[in-house]
């Protein structure tokens, strides 16, 4: 008899499940630091139980084109991934030949914090261009656009915008549809990382689709992580002419999971009716209420647009250190004392008022 059907009950190793954490601990340090919202929550657990093929192959994942297109219009495809790396790398993977190369703003999340696996496991080049607010135009796009019959340079192949960018702006629907435009006329394919497009909507007052294939996008990493699910993002392919092999690219690059259903049934909960817009605003509001709490402060400086759910600040540095004691938040750039103040869909008006509070007892210290 097998070890295990030898134990006894009393004998049978018991669980320690119990809380290893202090809910009541908040902060601004990411989006990603807040819990699951309960009704995804209450998605997997419908999701649960018997069994579903795996890989995909699943009733929930089928159901999910329907909700995607719903969306993004009826040629989108989604491919449910683990991570928002794993969809850049995948859909630029989907857009590029081997000797291809992208163009991306220097503060790009594909350039800066992806420790550069777009290169190493994309095997792309990516060409960066210095921004004041993180945003591209067809301008500084155009200095980087050039040498496509040059054996000697990467072939630049993508523009990559990131809707919302890194540094919190946005940019309008307007602005997108004439990157894209410019890009196309160049032969070049245009990607939208949008790990936080639901704050860019809701900022903007727009449909998702009006800033992604209705101006003309051809892949899209959509986000659901930093917007209320548990794990998984997905890459959406909004002009299938202009990909090819996605479903073994995503597999070849590590971003195939067997429970798929996991994933797609939480973007159903999110995308099917309002919650994606809903958690969103209310992030955004946060953001906007932070704000508005910090320019009474004497001493602190707001570096950027606070247009969604970011606030980018910049405090002595002995302050900011004191007060991540208080809430966990993190540096943006040290050595100049700017900080990064992230707001979630679980944010609360306490929350914010709380931390007010402590920067100017901090700063009056």
């Amino acid at each position: 008899m097998a070890d295990a059907e030898a134990l006894t009950d009393t004998e049978a190793p018991k669980t320690d499940a119990r809380r290893r954490h202090d809910p009541g601990v908040r902060g601004f340090a990411s989006d990603n630091y807040a819990g699951v919202h309960p009704e995804i929550l209450a998605a997997l657990a419908l999701a649960n139980g018997g069994h579903q093929s795996a890989y995909g192959a699943d009733e929930y994942t089928d159901h999910l084109q329907s909700v995607v297109r719903g969306h993004f219009g009826p040629r989108a495809e989604a491919y449910p991934v683990f991570n928002g790396t794993g969809a850049n790398v995948v859909a630029l993977q989907a857009l590029t030949d081997r000797w291809g190369a992208v163009i991306c703003a220097d503060t790009a999340h594909i350039h800066v914090d992806e420790c550069g696996a777009p290169e190493r496991v994309g095997g792309l080049k990516l060409l960066t261009v210095p921004t004041e607010d993180g945003k591209l135009t067809p301008e500084l796009i155009d200095r980087e656009a050039f040498g496509w019959d040059d054996e000697h340079r990467a072939m630049p192949q993508v523009v990559s915008l990131a809707q919302n960018t890194e540094l919190g702006t946005l940019y309008t629907v307007e602005e997108i549809r004439a990157i894209v435009d410019h890009a196309h006329e160049r032969g070049m394919k245009v990607h939208l990382d949008g790990a936080r497009i639901a704050n860019a909507a809701a900022a903007l007052d727009v449909p998702m689709r009006t800033f992604t294939n209705v101006a003309g996008v051809d892949v899209l990493s959509l986000g659901g992580t930093k917007n209320g699910m548990m794990f998984g993002e997905a890459v959406v392919v909004l002009n299938p002419d202009a990909v090819g092999a996605m479903k073994h690219l995503r597999k070849l690059s590590m971003q195939l999971t067997s429970k798929m259903r996991f994933v797609s049934a939480q973007f159903d909960a999110l995308l099917s009716g309002d919650l994606w817009l809903r958690n969103a605003r209310h992030a955004n509001a946060m953001a906007q209420r932070l704000a508005e709490g910090v320019k009474t402060v004497d001493g602190v400086e707001i570096l950027h647009p606070v247009e969604a759910n970011a606030v980018f600040a910049r405090l002595p540095h002995d302050v900011s250190e004191r007060l991540q004691k208080r809430y966990r938040f993190y540096f943006w750039d040290e050595a100049a004392g700017d900080v990064r103040w992230m707001c979630s869909f679980d944010t609360t008006e306490q929350d914010v008022d709380g931390f007010v509070t402590a920067l100017r007892e901090e700063m009056a210290r």
